[in-house]
């Protein structure tokens, strides 16, 4: 385990990866990619998740006083946690997420080992979660305010797994396939796995079978999957 509260390190600079187009930062042509997936425009899918975002942004407005408290009590510093995302197509966006880690989480991520394999990190016992923070991932609660971003249209109630753009910058073609539809809260790999799935290829395998079999009625399905498997804590970190 490493020691989290001496270090100093430069993190990636997220303030000015924002501005700079992905698809600058990768020899694929985006333009190779299919067609424009029909969940993206689907009037239906838009309508699901306004509704859904409504409600899950009022969830998280009842639950915030109280998850603050607890972030404070444990863990000085911000209450939520932000960075840079990409969505369709490599479009960036911010994401916004319950603060599960230490304050200077980003910084300390380099030392930190990764236990996953390809464009993806993740490490079962990461030193920098928090007490409080290894609770809301348990329980999904650190992910309640990205419905703000399903709401402001970056995201969707169902899709993929949102990368980060440092992940992004190390795609292959055939990755970028994953960043045709929205990204989502809950997608194949939430219901399929979530953090013990730590292939990033059948990361990208179950995206694309997303794909292939979407629908507005297997989003409803995937959605009520999710609640079972947050409801059974099932494979979450």
């Amino acid at each position: 385990m490493v020691n989290i509260s001496s270090q100093s390190v430069t993190s990636f600079n997220l303030e000015t990866a924002e501005t700079t187009p992905v698809n600058n930062a990768t020899p694929y042509d985006l333009s190779g990619l299919p067609a424009k997936h029909p969940s993206v425009t689907n009037l239906l899918k838009r309508g699901l998740d306004i509704l859904g975002g409504s409600v899950g942004l009022l969830i998280t407005a009842i639950l915030f006083i109280p998850i603050a408290i607890a972030i404070q009590i444990d863990n000085p510093g911000p209450i939520l946690y932000s960075q840079v995302r990409c969505g369709h197509r490599g479009k960036t966006f911010r994401i916004w997420k319950f603060r599960s880690m230490v304050a200077n989480a980003d910084a300390l991520k380099h030392l930190v080992k990764n236990e996953a394999q390809g464009r993806i990190f993740k490490n079962k016992n990461d030193p920098r979660i928090t007490r409080v923070g290894a609770f809301l991932r348990k329980t999904s609660l650190d992910e309640f305010p990205q419905f703000l971003n399903v709401l402001m249209g970056d995201m969707s109630l169902v899709g993929t797994r949102p990368p980060t753009i440092d992940e992004v910058m190390g795609y292959e073609p055939h990755h970028w396939e994953r960043l045709n539809v929205k990204p989502g809260i809950t997608g194949e790999w939430q219901v399929r796995g979530r953090s013990s799935v730590t292939d990033f290829e059948a990361i990208v395998g179950m995206d694309l079978q997303y794909q292939s079999k979407w629908s507005v009625f297997y989003d409803i399905q995937l959605i009520f999957e999710t609640v079972l498997a947050v409801i059974y804590r099932k494979g979450a970190y």
